[in-house]
């Protein structure tokens, strides 16, 4: 099976309560909570890409959902941060509210298993049970386990 989601993950990586209610603000701060990542070889020249990708072309997926992200070589293996809003973020370059951000990087040598978790991610939120789910996860341990548990059911696995 290829990278899943749920593997990424860590409740030291997510924060369901962003503070910031502009765009680069708050992609900065969810991109702090990979500061210290093992797999981070240089956290400030990820930002830097994440921010440029992001003013190339808008990372929002629509339905409050938006995938910040680079392909650098500042990180060594996918690496994912996801930060919630409840009254949003507004990302000026596609007019949108978003509520719920995924911060990835992945080596620019690895695009394959990149274009397979953002496909797995998009399968996620496309369902918008899915994204009541994830956007009402009461904690970290708890977002975690809602994806699991939704990779299950798309994927069809059993419990």
């Amino acid at each position: 099976m290829a990278t899943r989601l749920s593997k990424l993950l860590d409740p030291t990586r997510i924060n369901l309560a962003l503070q910031s209610t502009k765009r680069t603000a708050a992609i900065n701060e969810v991109a702090k909570l990979l500061e210290n990542h093992p797999d981070v070889v240089n956290h400030d020249g990820f930002y830097q890409e994440l921010l440029a990708r992001d003013r190339l072309d808008t990372t929002c997926l629509g339905n409050e959902i938006a995938l910040p992200h680079a392909r650098t070589e500042y990180v060594k293996k996918i690496v994912v941060a996801v930060g919630r809003s409840d009254s949003g973020v507004h990302f000026e370059n596609s007019n949108q509210n978003v509520r719920l951000m995924f911060v990835l990087g992945t080596p620019k040598n690895n695009p394959t298993d990149y274009l397979i978790l953002v496909g797995a991610l998009c399968r996620l939120i496309k369902d918008e049970a899915n994204r009541h789910a994830l956007l009402t996860a009461p904690t970290p341990e708890v977002f975690i386990a809602t994806v699991i548990e939704l990779e299950n059911k798309i994927l069809g696995v059993e419990k």
